[in-house]
């Protein structure tokens, strides 16, 4: 686990300095537009094409610190075996979409090569942006697996030695 957390942590650091040259970028066409009517060519573009990346690349390290939002309305009262269950289900849960969603954005990201997709006004390669976000899906999906079987091993051994 220890290696999975040191790839979702750079992931999520990517993904801060992504967000960071985006802020940059952004702050100066805005300060250039307003004081000499000089903007950055493409502003909006990059930074959709750079926040779609951030936000797959967030996601590994919100999963592996389990900030992900928990409605814990209908179970604030159950067990905490119950929880610890459910909790594992939805890890599951969780690892099955984002290894569809990893699966199926690979698949947009080849069409989008094959096809040549370029961004209207940089004529940027749109394919690059979701080859950027095919691992950090599938590395939330990996860390979400190891933490719905993980979990359950650890239980048993625990109720094993009580």
């Amino acid at each position: 686990m220890k290696f999975l957390s040191f790839l979702a942590q750079a992931s999520a650091v990517l993904a801060g300095v992504i967000l960071t040259g985006v802020t940059l970028v952004t702050c100066a066409s805005i300060v250039g537009r307003n004081t000499t009517g000089w903007t950055v060519l493409g502003d909006y573009e990059l930074t959709a094409v750079a926040a779609g990346a951030a936000i797959a690349l967030f996601m590994p390290w919100c999963q592996l610190r389990r900030q992900n939002i928990i409605v814990d309305f209908f179970t604030a009262r159950a067990s905490s075996a119950v929880n610890a269950r459910l909790d594992r289900f939805g890890a599951l849960l969780l690892s099955a979409m984002f290894l569809v969603l990893a699966w199926r954005t690979a698949t947009g990201g080849l069409s989008a090569r094959n096809s040549m997709t370029t961004t209207m006004m940089l004529g940027f390669p749109e394919w690059i942006t979701y080859a950027a976000m095919v691992p950090p899906l599938l590395l939330t999906g990996v860390i979400a697996l190891v933490q719905a079987f993980g979990r359950a091993r650890i239980e048993i051994e625990e109720e094993d030695a009580a």
